[in-house]
């Protein structure tokens, strides 16, 4: 017996066959690799360098779409880009220390950017300026003023930039999301989220012996020079300098969930509270966007992928590739049993090979894709602004049209940090 299909369903299906003919459609290069005159073929694909070649990079090389080919990598720690060479590309792929020999190659259309935070965004502008498309990891930012410079920096050279937050891709996220800013939802009373933990300070600790084949000058990047170390080599992530701890890892796909539902991609709150004295970098932090609505961090455990969103009609929990209602029946129609399965493979929901086939797909289109560079930026700023206000233990004013602080100079003085000579960011 045939059965209607819903609306919702309808809906759902097209967007699936819109993926799925992504992943079938020939692929295309620039012209200006071709050469002038030249036409790209039915088979020619996207050629791919990536750039930083850890744990998520290696993911992302397993998960690359059909339509895309690696011809090269970059890392500098030599010794590591040498290996995912051996391992994932029998050898075949070209291995650079310094990402600008890469950027200069005229045959590699796109890079895929999976450098440590406080490296990404330097790398991703000299990417721009190279006329290559940009697939650049989460959290996009170690600052907010850098991600402002990205942005300009895309625009200017017209790049094609997907941000990996790939539950931007995900039919569940999506549903849920939109179901809370059309207003079924009604007014939101307030939005809860994990407080996610945040860095620890620099100690001085002893110089240790640095592997061979790492350029440490380089690793450092924009951050102050310090001997070599494991702890910061290997725990990047838990180090103010490199990073803004979990508030910023498990914050940029949390926190933005909670702009995407609330309609917010191109803003921020305006009001930043912490609860807890200066420079305590676990404490929660209660935020309110200018409509007045409540967003607090403060939950001990839960939805690390997103947020609880309690409203005039009910309560939704949003997490990765998943969502629960009270009442139960709130949302009614579901996406396809299939495009929740899609995410559920081998690697889990760590995935984000169909995430990276709307990049490759807005490649080809020059359309923007779902997770844009603005989109990036203004969702990290988020954590940003929740580290900036425990670090100085006060209440604060944010200006998400200007991007600053109200009246209080020594909160801007955190919108973009002191880069180390030789790393400074272009003008753009």
């Amino acid at each position: 017996m045939n059965r209607a299909i819903s609306p919702t369903r309808r809906r759902f299906l097209r967007l699936a066959a819109t993926g799925a003919a992504a992943a079938a459609v020939p692929t295309w290069i620039p012209r200006a690799v071709l050469g002038e005159g030249s036409q790209p073929g039915a088979n020619d694909r996207i050629t791919v360098g990536v750039i930083g070649t850890g744990g998520r990079s290696n993911l992302l090389i397993d998960q690359l779409p059909e339509q895309g080919r690696i011809l090269a990598l970059c890392d500098c720690f030599l010794a590591r880009a040498n290996d995912t060479n051996a391992k994932k590309g029998d050898g075949k792929w070209a291995v650079y220390q310094d990402h600008r020999q890469l950027l200069d190659r005229k045959d590699i259309d796109a890079v895929i950017v999976g450098t440590p935070d406080h490296a990404r965004v330097l790398v991703c502008i000299h990417a721009c300026q190279a006329g290559k498309d940009i697939y650049a990891e989460k959290p996009l930012t170690l600052c907010i003023g850098e991600g402002r410079a990205l942005v300009r920096a895309v625009r200017k050279y017209g790049r094609v930039f997907q941000v990996g937050s790939q539950q931007r891709s995900m039919a569940m996220n999506r549903l849920a999301c939109e179901f809370i800013r059309s207003g079924k939802l009604g007014k939101i009373r307030v939005v809860q989220g994990v407080n996610y933990t945040g860095p620890r300070f620099p100690e001085e600790l002893p110089e240790e012996e640095k592997p061979r084949d790492l350029d440490w000058d380089r690793w450092l990047n924009q951050a102050p020079a310090r001997p070599y170390h494991t702890q910061l080599h290997y725990g990047w992530m838990a180090w103010w300098d490199y990073s803004g701890g979990e508030m910023t890892n498990w914050g940029a796909h949390g926190l933005d969930q909670v702009q995407w539902a609330l309609g917010k991609d191109g803003t921020g709150p305006v009001d930043i509270r912490p609860q807890g004295p200066a420079k305590d970098m676990n404490a929660p932090v209660h935020m309110k966007y200018d409509d007045g609505t409540p967003l607090r961090l403060e939950l001990s455990g839960g939805p690390m992928g997103g947020a609880v969103f309690s409203g005039e009609n009910g309560r939704i929990e949003i997490n990765r590739n998943k969502f629960t209602c009270n009442p139960p029946d709130l949302i009614r129609e579901l996406p396809p049993q299939e495009e929740v399965d899609k995410w559920r493979d081998e690697v889990a929901l760590w995935q984000a090979k169909y995430h990276m086939v709307n990049w490759m797909e807005c490649i080809r289109t020059r359309e923007l894709p779902v997770a844009d560079v603005e989109i990036g930026h203004r969702s990290i700023s988020v954590s940003h602004l929740a580290n900036i206000a425990r670090y100085l233990g006060r209440r604060l004013q944010w200006d998400p049209v200007r991007e600053t602080f109200v009246g209080d100079d020594e909160a801007n003085a955190l919108v973009l940090r002191p880069r180390r000579e030789g790393y400074e960011l272009p003008e753009a």
